[in-house]
């Protein structure tokens, strides 16, 4: 059979092909799955949750609590990298995969099961959100964790590719979340907001079982099994990860403020300004956002692969320059107030200038961190750009808007602000094409 050498602290390390292609779909399954359990519910919190879980408010107040449990997950998320990061780093990240794949599965399915307002009471709600909470822990975790499953069974030709295939389950699982909501609204409304909606979390578990059973074929990665065997574990990764490698930790969150402010923007503010404020359909909005989806999923490997031939750094700062440089453009596009217009707009900026950016990101996060603590650097760097970046991207732009009379100039101002951010940073981060991992 085949072999495909494994460039690591140990690199006589041989894996087969059909081992690395296993490691690579698990990669991607795991992290699809794990995505369109987070968007799915952001899909529900504004067509159910603010009618069956806050019902006592007005509808706006309904609908902002029911964004603030969207929201609330950005800033447990780096909690949960921090926990499960600890065990990956300690442990393995087999081990770590598996827990957090469970745990997001688990907090889905139940979601699906929970009694509404009306049954139970202030209980729902409160239910509601604590298993968002436990969402936002597993998805936490699980990122790095997928990310390293690629990484680690890669060589080094081929790393930048591999690398960009667990980006692919963010736009998957936002395509499978949406699709599936979306899918079940075209049933009566009775049916759907008493128990439609509750179907694609309860199928959940189904997805989460085929992951386990993918996952549990696989053994722990080359680059982790190298480092247990010369003993070179560290005991509180956190505290190394923080003592010898907090300026990559700082260059991490930097590079990711570009790559999920935009995106966030790009995909999900765009959907509420263009109804709201240019008269949109909602309809063409959404059908926007889903092609350039699309796109993005298709690009995103082939930016990927890409990166091994031209180099990572190339390909992110050319991404973020595009970005930086359609901020304006993109809005002019979205004044034409023409289907087609938004259907452009949203395509460019989703669809072909972010998936250079985050097609390269994690295989450029795990390049800058030793085995010993890469889980751990790698998650702390992405969750709290994540948290800082994304989060929030939304919640600023609706204030800037509402601040200077609707006016998109502080919103594009805004976008390109990230962008210059995350150039500061990757002026700090070496090239590494084809070098050693270690």
């Amino acid at each position: 059979m085949a072999q495909l050498e494994i460039e690591l602290a140990n690199p006589q390390v041989l894996i087969s092909k059909k081992t690395s292609r296993k490691a690579l779909v698990a990669s991607l399954i795991g992290s699809s799955i794990e995505w369109f359990d987070y968007f799915l519910y952001g899909t529900a919190a504004s067509l159910v949750f603010n009618h069956l879980f806050f019902p006592n408010y007005d509808p706006v107040v309904g609908l902002l609590l029911s964004y603030i449990s969207f929201a609330l997950p950005f800033f447990i998320r780096p909690l949960g990298g921090v926990i499960f990061s600890h065990v990956g780093d300690r442990i393995g990240r087999k081990k770590t995969l598996v827990l957090t794949l469970s745990l997001m599965g688990g907090a889905t399915v139940l979601i699906g099961c929970l009694p509404d307002y009306n049954m139970i009471g202030v209980w729902a709600p409160i239910l509601l959100i604590t298993l968002r909470c436990v969402q936002g822990l597993g998805i936490g975790g699980e990122w790095g964790g997928a990310l390293l499953l690629a990484v680690e069974y890669s060589g080094k030709h081929n790393r930048g590719f591999f690398g960009s295939i667990p980006q692919m389950g963010v736009t998957i699982g936002m395509l499978l979340g949406t699709f599936s909501i979306s899918l079940l609204s075209m049933l009566p409304d009775s049916q759907f907001m008493s128990w439609g909606w509750r179907i694609p979390f309860l199928l959940s578990a189904l997805l989460v079982a085929l992951g386990l059973w993918i996952r549990g074929g696989l053994d722990e990665t080359p680059s982790f099994q190298a480092a247990k065997e010369s003993g070179n574990i560290a005991k509180v990764p956190i505290l190394d990860t923080l003592r010898y490698h907090w300026k990559s930790v700082l260059i991490a969150v930097g590079a990711k403020v570009v790559e999920t402010g935009p995106f966030y923007i790009f995909g999900t503010f765009i959907t509420a300004y263009s109804t709201t404020y240019l008269g949109y359909e909602r309809t063409t909005a959404l059908n926007a956002v889903t092609i350039a989806t699309l796109v993005a999923t298709v690009m995103i490997p082939l930016m990927g692969k890409l990166s091994d031939k031209v180099g990572r750094k190339p390909l992110y700062i050319g991404g973020t320059v595009a970005i930086m440089l359609f901020a304006f453009p993109y809005f002019y596009l979205l004044n034409e107030k023409s289907p087609f217009a938004i259907i452009i707009a949203t395509v460019l900026g989703l669809g072909i200038f972010w998936p250079p950016v985050t097609a390269v990101l994690g295989t450029m996060f795990s390049e800058i961190f030793k085995t010993n603590v890469r889980y751990t650097g790698v998650t702390l760097g992405y969750q709290l750009g994540a948290a800082l970046a994304g989060g929030t991207a939304p919640l600023i732009a609706t204030a800037l808007l509402s601040e200077y009379n609707n006016s998109f100039v502080p919103v594009a101002i805004y976008v390109m602000i990230t962008a210059v951010i995350s150039l500061f940073a990757i002026l700090l981060v070496r090239e590494s094409k084809g070098q050693h991992l270690e």
